[in-house]
């Protein structure tokens, strides 16, 4: 089972460390514009094999792609100073341009996930260019809102003194300062939130809400501003969804993914409970919203779409 990584950067190989150490696949092959630092990684993740799971990692090209099950993209270029983020959107719309097809010319099969920021956009235009080389929209999606998810159920079990495996609620939307923590749905150990802190003597105001909260949307911003980038929790998402495409698992994952409507808002890309499978997305399961997230949602699914329509119809 072979994976294309296509970027090397801090995401694209923290997620081949993280498929090392889970044993995901058999063989992995980074691919970046930089090609000497793609096999500098490969070389240096495979010092990492002897001590975990055997596997093949190496650096390539686009044609050593050929055969791969998954395609993860996670390339692009940063902001310059002054640079609008409109003309950052367009530069990375160009990368990407060239990117789809070239990696659908090796890996017409494969499924394609994109961890390239801003999320939704480069997904959306990433199912656009694949779309126009003929593969089908369900075999791309990003990332979304694995990593926010994951953050709103680790925080909510650190406060609570529960394991976060057993705590279930999801973020929807776009992955960014409009995502929506979906709290009428959470659920621990299959109780309502509510029931387990009545039930546990557990006190949970409004307060530990708004905290958490913030906590989750401005998670991002405390990690860069502390060291940089962010890449041991997205490379780790990466890793489990790399595991659930090789071996067709069937798991529900905050996605994102081109949705015909959204809350009212048509044609965005935004994070909602998706199964996914071998093949990529089956189907996209509807959450039973409180009016407040819902709107929240739209609000969200509509900022999305704005930053789109700021692109221009070319992209």
């Amino acid at each position: 089972m072979k994976v294309g990584i296509v970027g090397s950067g801090f995401v694209g190989s923290t997620a081949a460390y993280a498929m090392i150490m889970k044993g995901v696949g058999r063989e992995i092959v980074l691919v970046d514009k930089n090609q000497k630092r793609a096999e500098a990684e490969a070389n240096d993740l495979y010092h990492a094999v002897p001590f975990s799971n055997p596997l093949q990692i190496r650096g390539g090209e686009y044609n050593d792609l050929k055969g791969s099950r998954l395609v993860i993209i996670s390339a692009g270029v940063s902001q310059k100073p002054g640079e609008s983020r409109l003309d950052l959107l367009k530069r990375n719309a160009s990368v990407f341009r060239e990117i789809i097809p070239s990696i659908l010319e090796s890996a017409p099969h494969a499924v394609l996930v994109i961890a390239t920021n801003p999320l939704d956009i480069m997904t959306h235009l990433a199912a656009r260019y694949a779309s126009d080389s003929g593969a089908p929209e369900a075999r791309v999606f990003g990332t979304g809102t694995m990593l926010d998810t994951a953050r709103f159920r680790s925080l909510l079990g650190r406060e609570l003194g529960v394991d976060a495996q057993h705590v279930h609620g999801y973020v929807v939307g776009e992955h960014g300062d409009s995502e929506v923590l979906t709290w009428s749905l959470v659920t621990v150990g299959g109780m309502h939130l509510e029931d387990f802190c009545k039930h546990n003597n557990v006190c949970f105001e409004k307060d530990d809400r708004e905290k958490i909260d913030q906590q989750v949307r401005k998670a991002a911003y405390a990690i860069i501003e502390g060291k940089g980038a962010t890449y041991y929790g997205i490379g780790s998402a990466l890793a489990k969804v790399a595991d659930v495409v090789l071996h067709d698992q069937r798991s529900i994952l905050t996605v994102s993914s081109p949705s015909k409507e959204v809350e009212g808002v048509e044609n965005v890309c935004v994070s909602l409970p998706r199964l996914l499978g071998g093949q990529g997305m089956i189907s996209t399961l509807p959450l039973p919203l409180s009016r407040e997230e819902r709107e929240a949602l739209r609000k969200s699914a509509e900022t999305v779409r704005k930053a789109m329509d700021e692109l221009g119809a070319e992209y």
